[in-house]
């Protein structure tokens, strides 16, 4: 700040401070005038409890005056707000304390540099600032010590080198010498004095006469009072330098701030965590337990159901099942004679069919050696394996011209051919008696696992033509089976064969059954079952969300002195509420990760003991666990940010 001749740099008239102490009101100071020009060396003098610290405290815009005015180069402090006055703390304004206040999880060089980072000062900038001024106070060979591996006079060393790291044009300096021993005491008072050569405002705080000795100007209070304000000649004095340039402050590149804030954040965040590892723990199991219920009941669910639509689609899920009658029970369907041969194909001439396939079944006699068996013999055409999705685990599938010659083959299923053969036998070029028809067996179908079919019955398929002609001597049809084109939507299929199958018989004596609506019941179940076991494990959620904002909210207590210490060197009461919900939502998103991680682990010891179907996890799932931490990160963790956002500077300061 360049400020006009005419007035003075600092300026109060009439300032007082109370406090209530109980029921009573305490007035810490009384109608204090002062003003204090640019490039000052000033010592505020009195013993504890006469104000001095209080008008300091006043005078840095760390606390603020219950009457009269304070100006600032002739700018109304009172007139501010919080932001505008944590800018004027950061960057106008260089505190060192007797007990230095520097954060002991940081480096001297990062606690140096912790006002250019509210300042929005660019990395390279600042990390060149920082070794810039601990060189020039001795300390080169000291930038990644913390604070516990550093003597006294180097800690208040660092201490000063924060306060001019934006400039500090004004250091207010509160019993500088107060905590060191003797040799160190002298070397923290020469740096003041080269500052003040330098052109900085000093103000010094002290009871210590020796120190006031120092300054040109030396102020004594008492009893909340200014008692003399005297002017003070010392040896060697000298005028005071151009005054110093800030670094950069007064809210440029509020991009590069909020970036710069943000990163800090997260490091302070992961900084506080691994320095409470159990703590840390034990808040996250609520997030773990919760994370991993959501994301293990989703892909327990979405296995289930694809298991179930798999069973579904194994016996033809993308079939129309035409039979005579008007449903299933129906005592006048077996009168009916009148699905035939050439609706099938009338039917696979339509564009949404990929084909059709007659079905006639009996209960027959199978007769191998000395070994009789009732079975349902069915006569299909050769697309029926492929239609119903049925494997063969031995030989083949009869043909087109099989079935043209009305050729005695047989393909038997896995029951059949245990029941007829025993384990040990080949069945395939073996001949059985069906009904009173040789046939030879060609194939054998695959086990049948599918819960909608019927695991133990016993099943063989024949040629149609040769079921018509040689075993039944039946020409109309017990029923069709028509496979739809895959990506034609099935609803218009039946329609369109319904529609086909009224023009043809001209009266609706038959009526389809279409899988397909099976499969739409099953997945809307499915849904809605996921949903409801959803709904029960996000309850764990929000008690570990609870769990969160406890911890959290005992985190703030600890370190109220920390808070104190970023809001003196500058940080605004958003930046501080940006540090604590940035580290509970760090907190719910590496439980979230633990959660998810643990869900795989479950998958992969439920793909161990369960071998018909497995847990299905899906991105979604995945990202909706990372959106409910973050959100319950942000929404528990808002109540303890807002409250050390709301802390007082000086009780914070004050607080061990």
């Amino acid at each position: 700040m360049t400020q006009p001749q005419s007035q003075p740099l600092l300026e109060l008239k009439g300032i007082s401070r109370s406090f209530m102490a109980g029921e009573r009101e305490f007035m810490a100071l009384k109608h204090i005038d002062l003003s204090i020009e640019a490039g000052e060396m000033v010592a505020i003098t009195g013993a504890s409890g006469s104000g001095k610290s209080t008008l300091m405290n006043i005078l840095g815009c760390l606390d603020y005056a219950t009457g009269g005015s304070y100006r600032i180069n002739g700018q109304e402090t009172r007139d501010l707000d919080d932001q505008a006055l944590a800018e004027l703390r950061r960057d106008y304004f260089g505190f060192i304390f007797q007990r230095y206040h520097l954060l002991p999880h940081l480096s001297a060089m990062h606690n140096v540099e912790m006002p250019a980072i509210y300042a929005g000062t660019a990395e390279a900038k600042r990390h060149g600032r920082a070794r810039e001024l601990l060189a020039r106070l001795g300390l080169t060979g000291h930038l990644g010590h913390r604070p516990s591996q550093l003597s006294g006079g180097q800690q208040q060393r660092v201490s000063i080198a924060r306060a001019l790291m934006n400039g500090g044009e004004v250091i207010l300096a509160d019993e500088p010498t107060g905590a060191l021993d003797t040799a160190s005491g002298k070397e923290v008072m020469n740096i003041l004095l080269e500052l003040h050569a330098l052109g900085h405002t000093v103000i010094i705080v002290t009871h210590d006469p020796k120190v006031a000795a120092h300054a040109e100007r030396i102020i004594e209070v008492r009893d909340g009072e200014i008692l003399s304000d005297q002017a003070n000649v010392r040896e060697g004095a000298q005028a005071p330098g151009k005054p110093p340039v800030a670094l950069e402050g007064n809210g440029a590149r509020r991009l590069v701030a909020s970036l710069g804030l943000f990163r800090e954040a997260f490091n302070m965040a992961w900084v506080a965590l691994i320095s409470h590892r159990m703590r840390t723990l034990l808040t996250m199991l609520g997030i773990v337990i919760g994370i991993t219920s959501v994301v293990s009941i989703s892909a327990i669910g979405e296995g289930a159901k694809r298991y179930v639509l798999k069973d579904i689609q194994a016996i033809g899920s993308n079939t129309i099942d035409i039979y005579s009658g008007t449903s299933f029970g129906d005592s006048r369907a077996t009168a009916i004679e009148t699905l035939v041969p050439a609706d099938v194909a009338a039917l696979n001439q339509l564009y949404y069919v990929d084909s059709a396939t007659p079905v006639v079944g009996r209960n027959m006699l199978l007769r191998y050696r000395n070994i009789d068996l009732d079975a349902q013999v069915n006569g299909v055409s050769d697309q029926y394996f492929q239609v119903r999705g049925l494997k063969l685990a031995a030989g083949i599938a009869f043909s087109e011209s099989d079935a043209r010659r009305q050729a005695q083959v047989v393909v038997i299923d896995h029951n059949t051919r245990h029941r007829l053969f025993g384990p040990g036998e080949d069945p395939l070029g073996q001949v059985i008696l069906v009904g009173n028809l040789p046939c030879t067996v060609i194939g054998v179908t695959a086990e049948n696992k599918n819960m909608f079919a019927a695991s133990k019955a016993l099943n063989v398929w024949v040629p149609y033509e040769t079921a018509a002609g040689r075993l039944l001597g039946q020409r109309y049809l017990d029923s069709i089976t028509v496979r739809i084109k895959d990506g034609q939507p099935s609803k218009v299929v039946e329609d369109n064969v319904t529609k086909l199958m009224l023009q043809r018989h001209g009266t609706k004596d038959f009526f389809t059954n279409n899988l397909d609506s099976i499969m739409q019941t099953v997945q809307k179940t499915s849904r809605s079952l996921a949903l409801l076991l959803s709904l029960i494990a996000v309850i764990s959620l929000v008690v570990g969300g609870i769990g969160v904002m406890n911890i959290m909210l005992v985190s703030v207590t600890e370190r109220t002195r920390e808070i104190g210490i970023r809001m003196a060197v500058g940080a605004r009461q958003s930046d501080i509420r940006q540090q604590f919900l940035v580290e509970a939502v760090m907190v719910c998103l590496i439980g979230g990760m633990i959660g998810i991680t643990l869900s795989y682990a479950i998958g992969y010891l439920f793909s161990l003991f369960v071998k018909e179907w497995e847990m299905v996890f899906s991105m979604g799932s995945i990202v909706t666990a990372f959106a409910c931490s973050t959100l319950i990160g942000i929404v528990f963790g808002f109540v303890p940010a807002r409250n050390a956002a709301r802390l007082d500077p000086i009780e914070a300061l004050a607080r061990d």
